[in-house]
């Protein structure tokens, strides 16, 4: 299978506020850009979502992801296995229970290794994805964060 770097980010413009996420896919000579944005959600569940819909995009199943985010959020669930603590503990008292039991699943159909870059740090693919999440966060008309519904979210 495939080799792939993915480069995610989320935003919102407030926390809560609108928000978007956007990622980019890295494969040979191939580059997929993606974004989308919510009226009302936080920063970190775009973080999430960036994860999510990059790797829903993939084709097929086995490849070997280096997954780039400046989320320690998202990068520290994986690399210090908070997820295995949130599942034995049934999700309770865990933040974004929806989008986390969203992306597991997605994470077990490939090889994935989790790079944390430090954001606004020149790395070019990052900053793309901060430039796409923020425009899809300022659209207009953005449809509704289902999965959101509270400020500690």
């Amino acid at each position: 299978m495939a080799s792939v770097d993915i480069y995610t980010d989320g935003s919102a413009l407030g926390n809560p506020g609108p928000g978007g996420y956007a990622a980019v896919l890295l494969s040979g000579d191939k580059r997929l850009e993606i974004s989308g944005g919510f009226a009302l959600t936080t920063n970190n569940r775009m973080e999430l979502k960036a994860v999510i819909e990059a790797l829903r995009v993939l084709k097929g199943q086995g490849h070997f992801i280096r997954l780039y985010s400046d989320s320690k959020y998202v990068i520290d669930a994986f690399a210090q296995n908070w997820l295995a603590t949130w599942q034995k503990r049934d999700w309770k008292n865990v933040k974004n229970p929806d989008l986390w039991q969203a992306l597991l699943p997605l994470t077990n159909l490939h090889r994935i290794e989790w790079c944390w870059v430090k954001g606004h740090a020149d790395v070019p693919e990052n900053e793309r994805c901060d430039v796409l999440a923020k425009a899809a966060a300022s659209a207009s008309s953005l449809p509704p964060d289902t999965g959101y519904s509270s400020p500690n979210t």
